[in-house]
């Protein structure tokens, strides 16, 4: 009987990707040096003066050195010649704020649920949480502010449409004092 021919027959597989790895890598680093060069606009190999020899002569120092600037403490300093303080603002407008209240919740989930179908019908809601002596926590789901009783009205009437029942709240700012 014969023998069955070699598979091998001189040539490894393992060596010739390996060769053609390293190959692909040296012209890769070669095309991104050149690339690096070009995008910079330095030639190393171009012929010429250095890059570090100035283009002009240079002058010695002029003689007369700059003077710096003399600066008087008091003729810097803004005339300040009231010494009162400045008077306080004016209060700001206490006019209430309006807000339309659809619905006050001690289940978080529910307060959810109702800013979600109010939201379907685009208006935009927030829930204030609080806690309520005697009632525990509450979760209330307000609409607005609104700047004026129009507007109120105007969503008022929308959520009416939508068998939504909401109440006018009327809550006064609280001034506080800014520092």
């Amino acid at each position: 009987m014969a023998k069955p021919a070699s598979r091998k027959s001189g040539r490894s597989g393992g060596s010739s990707i390996f060769t053609g790895v390293l190959i692909g890598l040296i012209i890769g680093a070669i095309l991104a040096v050149g690339v690096a060069l070009w995008a910079t606009d330095s030639n190393p190999f171009k012929l010429g003066k250095p890059a570090n020899t100035p283009s002009k002569p240079v002058t010695p120092a002029s003689p007369t050195p700059e003077t710096a600037p003399s600066f008087d403490f008091y003729k810097v300093l803004p005339d300040n010649t009231s010494s009162a303080l400045p008077p306080t603002a004016a209060p700001a407008n206490t006019a209430p704020r309006l807000y339309l209240q659809a619905g006050a919740f001690q289940r978080a989930d529910e307060a959810d649920n109702l800013k979600a179908q109010l939201a379907l019908l685009g208006v935009e809601a927030v829930i204030q949480t609080s806690e309520v002596p005697n009632k525990g926590v509450l979760h209330r789901v307000r609409i607005g502010p609104f700047h004026t009783a129009d507007e109120a009205n105007r969503t008022r009437s929308l959520l009416a449409q939508n068998n939504i029942p909401v109440t006018l709240v009327k809550e006064v700012p609280t001034q506080q004092e800014t520092p």
